[in-house]
């Protein structure tokens, strides 16, 4: 059996390196402004995304990729690598129906080829790296030559055991969104809170806890990683920022402070994602290192 084709969708924000290395197959989703359509990742890189974003009066929309997208992606994969499954690893079900097209694509082939697919779609229940991880997992396995059980497995037990912590540097997108009140959004850029937000077991972001100021905030962060990992000092780590670099390495290096750090990726949070949170977010990924 050949080794199994890794898919997922570009809000997985995996950097390109390691894309390029495994041979990940990322579908594109899009955003627009106005008329003005752009492929994520291909049309429109992440920063060239928040230089617009600031220029723009109204926020962008965002769109998903179609079931019969999905179908035909499958088809080709399939027909390509007859030998091999394809899993198929996705945004949360909670924040988006990227998941369920996915799924949609793959009965809609089946049902006009007649049989099964050797294709399993995997709900990430989260966002960006935190759920990148699980696809550079399952292409790094892939590449050693596990088989289709033992990534699907590996998967599971990462999404299990990650933690997530991110920090907005702006309330106004949340508040557009319609994820909080106005009066929420103003009272906390008057009051300078940063929220913790989190992704729960069931996908959909939650506050954690807020604090008055970047500094303060970072440190709880760290507070909370420390109660979710106890006792376990070896973690791989990854953070992912919206035109906010200096700030992933501020909280990059706290966490060096309090765990001894083996993998650190660096990434970007990519316009999908970015036109929810908006620019100056920082997202931290944790999960424990094993021998």
């Amino acid at each position: 059996m050949a080794k199994p084709v890794i898919v997922t969708d570009s809000t997985a924000d995996v950097p390109k390196s390691i894309v390029e290395a495994y041979g990940i197959h990322v579908i594109p989703m899009v955003v627009r402004f106005g008329e003005d359509s752009y492929r994520e990742g291909i049309d429109l890189t992440a920063g060239e995304f928040y230089e617009r974003l600031e220029r723009e009066k109204e926020l962008p929309t965002t769109s998903q990729t179609s079931p019969s997208q999905y179908m035909e992606v499958f088809r080709g994969l399939l027909e390509a690598n007859p030998d091999s499954a394809v899993i198929s690893i996705h945004l949360s079900s909670g924040m988006s129906g990227t998941y369920q097209a996915s799924m949609l694509g793959k009965e809609m082939l089946e049902e006009e080829l007649g049989h099964p697919v050797d294709v399993h779609v995997v709900d990430s229940r989260c966002a960006s790296y935190g759920f990148g991880m699980l696809v550079t997992a399952a292409a790094r396995m892939a590449e050693e030559g596990a088989d289709t059980a033992s990534i699907l497995k590996e998967v599971e037990r990462l999404r299990q055991v990650r933690h997530l912590y991110f920090m907005v540097d702006t309330l106004e997108y949340l508040q557009k969104g319609g994820r909080i009140g106005r009066a929420t959004a103003l009272l906390g850029t008057l009051l300078n809170i940063k929220p913790i937000l989190s992704v729960g077991e069931d996908g959909v972001i939650y506050s954690v806890d807020k604090a008055r100021g970047r500094k303060k905030a970072i440190a709880r962060m760290m507070e909370l990683f420390r109660k979710d990992f106890g006792e376990v000092k070896d973690i791989h780590a990854a953070l992912a920022d919206s035109a906010n670099p200096e700030g992933a390495e501020e909280i990059l290096a706290e966490l060096r402070n309090h765990f001894t750090l083996h993998e650190v990726v660096r990434t970007d949070i990519g316009a999908v994602v970015g036109a929810h949170v908006g620019r100056g977010t920082v997202a931290v990924f944790c999960w424990p290192a094993r021998d």
